[in-house]
């Protein structure tokens, strides 16, 4: 899995479908309201970036909305069939 850095902040890419990943606009997006979570999700919708934190389902800051193990549906309910979608998680 790829390593990157984006504003300071450690990630593996976990996941990249269709190469979608685009580090210049993912870095724009990023702030500091992501700084907390494991994860950072990313799916396309209107060729416009949307990013959700998600948990590790073992932090204590978890709720079912952000935990990890329910992103599966999340991208069933929420996102657009056939979607680009990446995921990060923070190397810690």
């Amino acid at each position: 899995m790829k390593k990157i850095e984006i504003n300071g902040t450690n990630y593996e890419i976990v996941r990249n479908d269709n190469d979608c990943f685009n580090m210049e606009e993912i870095s724009e997006k990023l702030t500091d309201y992501f700084d907390d979570y494991d994860y950072i999700f990313g799916d396309y919708a209107y060729e416009k970036v949307r990013l959700k934190g998600y948990y590790d389902s073992n932090n204590k800051k978890v709720k079912k909305i952000n935990d990890i193990k329910y992103m599966d549906d999340y991208i069933e309910n929420y996102c657009s069939f056939g979607a680009k979608i990446f995921l990060l998680k923070k190397i810690k």
